[in-house]
């Protein structure tokens, strides 16, 4: 089962694949918002082509936890999006997750113009990774309680 994950953003919509077994987050590539929504047709053919089975959206919300303007733009879009893909779609908090990606970035010693580049591609990552990590997580939970 493969899992997508999503980073929206005004201008740019950072996307990321999971590795079949789950275990392991990649970027992918980043669309382009525009007026004419073409980049739905884009996040649709991404799902297609990888039989996609989940989609997992950052969900941006305020250090108390409450959803802000940039949630409920995001909670509009995952509608949007909900009646082109027929997959599951969840929201994931994605707090500091830009914050951690430019830091990897400024890390690595990139240019301003690469770093934003895979900025939105590799928040994406981070997204999908930490959601891939709880899963293992709850997984691991669960067997542990049962084997008492």
């Amino acid at each position: 089962m493969k899992i997508l994950g999503i980073d929206y953003g005004e201008k740019r919509i950072g996307l990321a694949m999971s590795d079949a077994s789950n275990m392991v987050a990649g970027s992918l590539k980043v669309v382009k918002r525009n007026a004419t929504r073409s980049w739905l047709g884009e996040i649709k053919t991404v799902v297609d082509e990888n039989k996609v089975e989940k989609i997992v959206i950052g969900l941006p919300k305020n250090m108390n936890g409450s959803i802000g303007e940039k949630g409920k733009e995001v909670l509009a879009f995952m509608k949007v999006l909900g009646k082109v893909v027929k997959v599951p779609i969840v929201t994931w908090d994605e707090r500091l997750t830009t914050v951690s990606a430019e830091k990897v970035l400024l890390q690595a010693e990139l240019s301003r113009k690469k770093r934003k580049d895979i900025l939105d591609k590799l928040s994406a990552c981070i997204i999908l990774q930490n959601y891939l990590d709880s899963i293992e997580y709850s997984q691991k939970e669960k067997s542990k309680e049962s084997n008492k």
